[in-house]
């Protein structure tokens, strides 16, 4: 992936043309090569970039424009479909490249498997790194149908690498026994059900840390997200997950990279899938590129 000249094809809105000018990087890694349902999240990224032209500049909940944060849009990341640990290598390579630029990674998948190789990245750089993780799934289990390469598995890969201690959950109401047992023994964090209140009692205790952000569209209850290919009832609000994300704004924690998954415009013909995390992005990259 080149980084000399801006991506030919949709960008998301108000894209800086200047990689070298601009702070942040937004990457799609369209992969859905492991999903265990539905699939079609590797059209997520294209379809969330053409649906941002909607959006309003203008952040009213932060007195922020997009014209304040100069962010370049690479485009999609060439990965060889079907093909797992070859795009997951390739995904590493691409954030190695951008966090060597010094520059504020946000990506958008792409199944949940494709946060891991950026997490691989960001702890090579940061090896003090905690995960902020929001999701309706634990995504702790060792491997799927045994395939360890599974949109179920980058949290507990991230944990192993990491350290339990260092990984932080929220919004979970989905996973088998066994990961909700290991994740208690081990001492990893887990807030069930929601994510606002939870994230308010943690973020202090992550105070000068720098934090990697990871965001599975399905945090969300099906009313407000029915585009994504495991859909789980009993999510949070819309209205609750921007408010979670400008707290984190507004705390004292180092946002070092980001990454929002799992949206499948397929399942969501009115596109308020798309639409919401277009919304999502507009606010994490006002709100967390400094």
């Amino acid at each position: 992936m080149r980084f000399d000249e801006a991506y030919s094809g949709n960008v998301f809105i108000k894209s800086h043309p200047s990689f070298e000018e601009s702070k942040a990087v937004i990457y799609g890694m369209p992969m859905d090569w492991t999903v265990s349902f539905r699939p079609g999240s590797r059209f997520g990224p294209g379809r969330i970039r053409e649906v941002s032209i909607g959006l309003e500049e203008y952040s009213v909940y932060l007195d922020r424009h997009l014209e304040d944060v100069k962010y370049f849009d690479a485009g999609d990341i060439p990965l060889p479909f079907g093909n797992p640990q070859k795009s997951i290598d390739e995904i590493e390579r691409f954030v190695d490249g951008v966090l060597a630029s010094d520059k504020f990674p946000l990506g958008m998948g792409g199944e949940h498997l494709v946060s891991w190789p950026v997490i691989k990245a960001m702890y090579k750089k940061y090896p003090d790194l905690a995960v902020i993780h929001m999701d309706a799934h634990t995504d702790l289990r060792e491997e799927y149908e045994g395939e360890p390469l599974s949109h179920s598995t980058p949290i507990r890969k991230a944990c192993e690498l990491m350290g339990p201690q260092n990984v932080y959950s929220f919004g979970i109401r989905s996973g088998m026994k066994e990961e909700f047992q290991w994740a208690k023994e081990v001492g990893m964090y887990i807030a069930k059900f929601e994510v606002l209140e939870p994230l308010k009692e943690i973020l202090p205790t992550l105070t000068g840390r720098p934090v990697y952000v990871t965001i599975d569209i399905d945090v969300l209850d099906p009313a407000h997200a029915p585009g994504t290919g495991t859909v789980d009832a009993g999510g949070i609000t819309s209205k609750e997950l921007l408010a979670s994300i400008h707290e984190i704004a507004r705390s004292n924690v180092f946002v070092v990279g980001c990454d929002l998954v799992e949206v499948a415009p397929i399942y969501d013909p009115s596109e308020q899938t798309a639409n919401t995390a277009s919304k999502l992005i507009r606010e994490m990259l006002l709100g967390w590129v400094k």
